[in-house]
Parts: C-alpha cells; structure tokens; sequence
C-alpha cells in the first residue's frame, strides 16, 4: 500500500473539508478521527475525490504516513489539542512534522514548539482563515514554527492555499508562535471591520429610514470600488435575506446579541501587554461584550435619559457618501493597528515578520479578503519599515479626503444617539497621532505629583521630578 503524504486527524468539518482539499489537489491522505464515524462518513461520501487511507487508530494513523511524517490537528483548542499531541508523540520520529491549524493562543503554541523542539520534533502552528468553504476551496494560510520545515510542509500548503494573481497566500510567517500570532490580529481585524459595517448600516438605517434590502443595494454599489471585500459583500446577501417564517428582513428576527470565540479578546490583551494602541479592535470586542449584556441593557433603557437632536439629512446621496468614506478611513485605521501590533510583536519575540508578505497573502481565501490590501502589500513595498499604514502615501491622502464626511458622521452619531464605538475611536486615534501635543503631559506631572514617577522636559535632557510636598523646586531624578 502506497503511504500518505500527509495526514489529518480530527475531522468536524473544517478537518475533514482540509483533508478534502488536499486530496483533490493530487495528495493521499491519511485520515482520523478519535469516534470512526466521522472517518468511515467521509470516505462514504467524498471518498471519490482522490485517494484516501482511514485509520480506525491513532497507530495506523502514523504508521500509514511517509516520512518525515506531516501530520494536521483539527480539533478544539486547548486541553484537547493538548491530548492529541501527547498522544501522537511517542509514535513519531525525529523530523516529523505536527501541524497544529486551529485556533490556538499563540503561547500556547511557543510552549508546545519549545518542547517538541527538544524531543527532534517539529510543531507548526498554523493559522488558517477562510471558514469551511475557504478550507475546501482554498484558505489564507499562515504557517510558523522552523523554518526547515516548511520547506517540506509549504509546497504542499501552497497547494492547496488560495491564490491572486497566481500567488499562493500562504508563505511561512515566522518562528514558534508566529503563524497563530499573525492569525490572531487577523481575526481582531476581521472584529473591527463587522463592528464598523454594524455601524455604517446602522447609520444608514435610522438616518435615512431605510429598510435593510435597500441598504443591501447600497453595500452592492460599495463593493464595486475602493471598499470591495469579502465582508461587504456578504453584508449586502444577509441584508437582503428574508425571513421565510415572518415575512420580514432576516437581520430583524436575529437576537442582537454578537458572540465570540476568544481571538478578539486575546489580540486586545496581547495588545495591551506591548502597548500597541489597537482601539479599534478593542472597542469591536466590547462592543460585541456590550450586546450580550441583556439585564443592563433592559433596565438601562428606560432610565438613561437621551438628549438627542432630531435626524436632518437634507442629501441623501451625500450622507450615504459620507457614511461610505468615514467607513473607508476607519477600516485603515483598524488595519494600521493591527499591522502595528504584529510588528511590536515581531520585535519583542525575534520573529522577523514581513508585514507586506502578510497583507498579500490575506487577499484571498480569509475572512477580511479585499481588494485594498493590495495597497497594504505595494505600501510595505515601498517601505518595509514603515512606521504606520497611515503615514504611507497612498492611505495618507485617501483618508485625508475622508476626514470631514468623517467628522460630519461622528458627529451626528453623536447628537442623535447612535453608538459608533468604532467610528468614533478611529477617529480619536487618527487625531492623536497628527496632534502636535497630548494630555500626557499633564498626566505625567499628576503621576510624579502622587507617585514620585518622574517626568522628562522638551528642553533640556534627563529625567526630574518636582518636590511637590516640599518646597516644589526640581530636581534631577
């Protein structure tokens, strides 16, 4: 019996629809699952799709593998990919290759390379974006882990990877955590783009008393220019959708209460723990927090007072513009963060990312495809040290353009009670970063004034503190 050239065990269906993928691109594949169901259902019903081996054990599993073995774990994150890994190990040889393609917290995987690292084994933690149809038909891939074996492992990964323009978008990300790393602001971003389209329909909707299929054409005619993504245009699909039980829009029969899976929440943490500011990430999240926030919510609702201002929109075709463009600058912002936060973290663990290499191979086959990344790649292009997206030429005059509708949107969110968190926050963090003098100054003289933490000056070098219980006079710290 010929041997497989690389295996998959767990198969729910983004395992099994991943073990599909490879064979229909020419691969044999080894397939398991810990119940046999699962196995001997995919084999029944896709087994024509290229050449299979079940293993009804873990054993079989491996021992049905050409080496150096490359094996891919689907299964949850945590404890139970834990297990998986214990379990294969003694089975394996020195120089196999375990693939981990869930969705794992990124220390977890720089722990589980480090001690496969030791045994002569290696362990890629592989992000994989593009949801069940991406990893049949051809996800963004974002492999870490040794270099070495993705010489092995990535002409099979690109394979199967979705392409633009002939370009694989899969390339190797970096060393231990890196590949879930990048996979995690990824998903933060993809966090930050659905809360500003949530905000932008909102807008559109109780600003111009538009019913959810007319705001649907509306995101059909923007994913026709600069805003054209993935994301957008399933927007427009879900607006449109009715209801077949009640007769009325979809959107207006779903529970608004948005949930999460935990990569939102560890990319604003792990931002936190560089002092990456990533507020549009971080407000996406506490935005979805504050959805599912049902009791407060209730009872907040009858005692708040409003104070709101009545809608005066006297062009329509002028806010819908408008709305369009501070959605436009938002999302860059919310792109510039997250590419800052994978350059922090690449400085502070060694890993050398190449962000240009990452905005090109997120233009297909992952959630937050679009056609500007494009720009995102040619601006890294330009200048692979770039201090932020934001200065870049390109994005530096496309959101200049936008930043009156920006403010005219902000601003009457505001008046009339609309919650943009994420519009909002971009902003703030646009007009931080071009402001010529923050508050910090104050604060720093309030934190030596408490605290003793010292303060530096604009005019001379050093570092002082003012005896502010004393005779207030300054000294050199």
């Amino acid at each position: 019996m010929s041997l497989a050239q690389i295996g998959v065990t767990g198969l729910a269906v983004m395992g099994r629809n991943l073990a599909r993928n490879f064979a229909r691109n020419g691969f044999t594949v080894a397939v398991h699952n810990r119940s046999p169901q699962k196995m001997t259902s995919l084999l029944a019903e896709h087994g024509d799709e290229g050449d299979f081996i079940g293993c009804e054990s873990l054993e079989d599993f491996v021992a049905a593998l050409e080496r150096p073995r490359k094996i891919v774990i689907m299964v949850q994150a945590g404890p139970a990919t834990d297990a998986v890994i214990d379990a294969l190990v003694p089975l394996l040889d020195q120089g196999d290759i375990v693939v981990d393609a869930g969705n794992a917290h990124f220390p977890d995987t720089r722990r589980r390379e480090a001690a496969l690292r030791e045994i002569g084994l290696h362990f890629v933690g592989s992000g994989v974006s593009g949801g069940e149809e991406g990893a049949l038909l051809g996800p963004s891939i974002m492999p870490g882990g040794p270099a070495e074996s993705y010489k092995t492992l990535g002409p099979i990964l690109e394979k199967i990877s979705a392409k633009v323009d002939g370009v694989p978008c899969c390339t190797h990300v970096g060393p231990d955590g890196a590949g879930h790393f990048v996979k995690m602001v990824h998903n933060g971003i993809e966090y930050a783009d659905m809360q500003l389209i949530g905000e932008a329909y909102q807008l559109l909707r109780e600003g111009l008393d538009l019913t959810p299929a007319e705001i649907g054409d509306i995101f059909d005619e923007w994913n026709k220019g600069d805003l054209e993504s993935f994301l957008i245009e399933i927007t427009a699909e879900v607006l449109k959708q009715v209801d077949a039980r009640t007769g009325k829009p979809l959107v207006d029969v779903i529970v608004d209460e948005a949930g999460q899976k935990g990569t939102g929440r560890w990319t604003v943490q792990s931002a936190l723990d560089l002092g990456v500011p990533v507020t549009g990430i971080a407000e996406a999240t506490f935005a979805r927090a504050i959805s599912s926030q049902i009791a407060q919510r209730e009872a907040a609702r009858d005692v708040l007072s409003a104070s709101t201002s009545e809608w005066h929109i006297n062009n329509r075709d002028g806010f819908i513009e408008d709305v369009r463009l501070a959605l436009y600058a938002s999302k860059v912002v919310a792109y510039a963060q997250g590419f800052d936060q994978i350059q922090a973290a690449s400085e502070e663990y060694g890993w050398n990312v190449d962000r240009g290499a990452m905005a090109r191979i997120w233009r297909g086959g992952c959630i937050i495809r679009a056609r500007f990344l494009n720009r995102i790649t040619e601006a890294y292009e330009r200048d692979a040290d770039l201090a932020s997206l934001l200065v870049d030429p390109y994005f530096a005059n496309e959101v200049s353009d936008g930043v009156a509708a920006w403010r005219r949107v902000v601003s009457m969110a505001a008046l009339t009670g609309v919650p943009t968190p994420a519009f909002s926050s971009s902003l703030a963090y646009y007009d931080a970063l071009r402001a010529e003098r923050l508050p910090a100054a104050l604060i720093q003289g309030q934190r030596d004034f408490f605290g003793a933490h010292t303060y530096k000056r604009t005019d001379v070098e050093g570092t002082f503190h003012t005896l502010w219980s004393e005779d207030r006079s300054e000294v050199e710290a």
